[in-house]
């Protein structure tokens, strides 16, 4: 009867899509996080064992980081976390459309962070001081920025591929699952990068 009347009301806006229990791949997705927090986790006691081991300033002195553009980046990464959630919460109500363009602008503002990385590793590489090869500062920076960059990556072609679940008129069983998982994902990769962010370019 219920189902009968929202047929024939339009006005009446559909439920949100609220599952009886965690689907499976949203339970997969946070247990693989876990092991994603014990990697990073050793890549941040790197930085500090680093840090602390040092014998000149660190950074190394000529460092040259531009924190105001990188800070910029920073917000613009955390700000699609916010997008990514919307275009959740869109596609649980049933509101596919809305919910494909906050996706197609969560994967924009993602691809202008690692074109920004990307800028920083050409141009800091050019200086001795953050040069790879040259300095521990040099070589942690690259490390982690750089696998934090390929995550970031991952979680890009992931969108891609939930566009192309997008196209139908109807969703499929599993999409709203998939939803989920990745934006567990993404505010994941965005949660790393603050605390990297705070570490490489303030941690004197």
């Amino acid at each position: 009867m219920a189902d009968t009347l929202v047929a024939d009301n339009p006005a009446i806006a559909p439920r949100r899509h609220r599952p009886d229990r965690p689907p499976m791949i949203g339970v997969g997705v946070i247990i693989w996080l876990g092991s994603e927090v014990m990697f990073f986790s050793a890549l941040f006691a790197t930085i500090f064992t680093l840090r602390a081991h040092s014998t000149g300033h660190w950074p190394p002195a000529g460092t040259k980081l531009d924190t105001v553009q990188s800070g910029i980046f920073t917000i613009i990464l955390v700000a699609s976390s916010f997008t990514m959630q919307k275009a959740v919460w869109d596609q649980e109500a049933g509101k596919r459309d809305s919910a494909k363009k906050w996706v197609w602008l969560t994967l924009v503002m993602g691809t202008f962070f690692v074109a920004n990385q990307f800028y920083e590793w050409v141009t800091l590489s050019h200086n001795p001081a953050t040069d790879p090869t040259q300095t521990s500062y040099g070589s942690i920076f690259y490390i982690s920025t750089g696998l934090h960059g390929l995550h970031v990556t991952l979680g890009l072609v992931a969108m891609i591929f939930l566009l192309g679940r997008l196209k139908g008129p109807k969703g499929d069983p599993g999409e709203t699952a998939s939803f989920q998982g990745i934006s567990y994902y993404w505010h994941f990769v965005d949660v790393v990068w603050v605390g990297l962010y705070s570490c490489l370019f303030f941690l004197k």
